[in-house]
């Protein structure tokens, strides 16, 4: 019985279920307990209460019972700090393996009380679990003016592609004195995607039909085009070296042809390779190309339950971040790829 208990309160205070849209912090979801300083600031009253008693001290009841209401009072402005504020999950943007993914929560304050000293911070996984090897803990500390709207960015250090939940959340306060802790606790479904930590910069390949000849779609006259920053395996003759001479680095000049030519990426062009290095294989492939502003396709191969991707070659920033999403999601559980 007391097991079943404590799994309902457990299930009560964490909130399991994922929670959408604006969440309102009523009475119902605000804890509030006493901190250590709170224990040993009401381990002092004791004392001096006691000495009162024993020396009849009026003044000494006066300073004990104006303390105890200072007090008391404190874990009212604590509660209040929270009470009836607004959260709102916003919008990840993508990052790659090994960056930091930016989490964006959004408070509203409808209150004339300015909110003052809030802390946000993920619940790292229970000891038991696998990932809690590879969970990091990120807190941030700010306020919330009177009647204004504000932007945090929670930060979590990302180490591997797929989805990255931002997780179970804590918002707490020991605001005003420190004397007593109020929390509260958040569970939205908001993730980041992951791509793969693409590979040493590395040349385009040569393009390859589904049969295996050897093709090059070209169009244009050669006319010059611009440049761009150089690559490695990039020929010599088109390096631009008045560009170099004038300390504007090293770059590479580019002609319509150029500009224009159609590759396919794909997965078998790397047979020799394990399955993480090629995709941050065709993770630096899909930069390159879109960087050198080639028409470019992706091929991958079906894998268990997944049938093979093939994207046809365009460019953009829309069809960039089409392949690298199909790369960071490729062979992940079916629960992870439906996401978006």
């Amino acid at each position: 019985m007391l097991n079943s208990l404590n799994q309902s309160l457990q299930k009560w205070m964490f909130r399991p279920t994922l929670e959408h849209g604006t969440v309102t912090l009523t009475q119902r979801r605000i804890f509030i307990l006493p901190t250590w300083r709170g224990v040993g600031f009401a381990f002092l009253l004791l004392l001096m209460l006691v000495g009162d008693i024993n020396y009849n001290l009026s003044l000494g009841y006066v300073l004990t019972f104006l303390l105890s209401s200072m007090a008391v009072m404190s874990m009212l402005h604590a509660f209040r700090n929270m009470a009836q504020l607004q959260v709102q999950a916003g919008y990840c943007e993508p990052v790659f393996a090994g960056e930091t993914a930016q989490f964006v929560f959004y408070f509203h304050n409808h209150n004339n009380l300015p909110r003052y000293q809030l802390t946000l911070k993920n619940i790292p996984p229970k000891k038991n679990t696998p990932s809690n090897k590879k969970y990091s803990l990120s807190e941030t500390t700010f306020d919330v003016a009177a009647q204004q709207n504000l932007a945090v960015h929670l930060a979590l250090p990302t180490t591997t592609r797929g989805w990255l939940s931002s997780g179970k959340l804590t918002l707490y306060t020991e605001f005003p004195l420190g004397l007593f802790h109020a929390w509260s606790y958040l569970h939205f479904d908001t993730q980041c995607l992951v791509y793969p930590a693409p590979a040493a910069p590395l040349p385009l390949p040569v393009q390859l039909d589904k049969d295996g000849q050897g093709t090059l779609q070209t169009k244009g006259d050669e006319d010059f085009a611009g440049v761009r920053g150089y690559v490695t395996g990039d020929a010599l003759t088109h390096i631009a070296w008045k560009a170099l001479a004038r300390e504007q680095g090293l770059q590479v000049k580019q002609f319509s042809d150029q500009a224009g030519q159609q590759i396919w990426l794909d997965w078998h062009q790397l047979s020799y390779l394990s399955s993480e290095v090629k995709l941050a294989v065709l993770t630096r492939w899909v930069l390159t190309a879109d960087s050198q502003k080639v028409h470019y396709g992706l091929r991958l191969p079906s894998f268990e339950s997944f049938p093979d991707v093939e994207i046809p070659p365009s460019q953009g920033s829309a069809h960039r971040a089409k392949c690298l999403k199909a790369l960071a999601l490729f062979g992940l559980p079916q629960q992870q790829g439906e996401r978006s």
